[in-house]
């Protein structure tokens, strides 16, 4: 059984990027794929700190274990954060080794209330993940004005559901 880790890409709490997270788990639930979530708001504080430069704690230990060490695909949900992405997905990304990511599978999907869906952010850590050695899927997809799209329960319009899946669909041959 295939297994994929979904990053919400974001320490903001109650995000939308939250939400499309969730979507992207039910797709691969529906889809017979074991999933786990990691919600970037479980990360710790003090993680410039504490995780970086050759510290590290237990806890984050475990938790770079069970959501990257054992796992071979992702699903990065990234919103974005003034062009770009949010320094908590580069400070995550700088706390591990690079050995941690090299040949694993990266699927990458933009979030922003603007028109863009966070095209730049896609691009500049598409950059990032391949200097790491990451095989990143080609359909990278760009959600636009998430906030008329997901609705308060975090249920997307249908034909965003559609393109989502199809999106899932290609990651799961990839």
């Amino acid at each position: 059984m295939n297994k994929i880790v979904v990053f919400s890409c974001t320490n903001r709490k109650n995000s939308n990027t939250l939400k499309v997270a969730r979507v992207y788990e039910k797709i691969l639930i529906s889809k017979n794929v074991q999933v786990k979530l990691l919600d970037f708001t479980i990360l710790p504080e003090n993680i410039t700190v504490s995780e970086t430069f050759g510290n590290r704690t237990e806890n984050y230990a475990k938790l770079v274990s069970e959501f990257l060490t054992e796992n071979e695909k992702f699903v990065f949900i990234i919103p974005e954060y003034n062009g770009g992405f949010p320094g908590i997905l580069k400070t995550f990304i700088d706390s591990l080794h690079p050995r941690e990511w090299a040949n694993k599978k990266a699927c990458l999907v933009g979030v922003s209330e603007g028109r863009a869906g966070n095209l730049r952010g896609m691009e500049h850590l598409t950059g990032i993940l391949q200097y790491l050695k990451m095989h990143v899927y080609y359909n990278k997809l760009p959600i636009s004005l998430i906030g008329k799209i997901v609705d308060s329960e975090g249920n997307f319009q249908e034909d965003q559901l559609k393109v989502c899946v199809s999106q899932v669909e290609g990651f799961l041959e990839f």
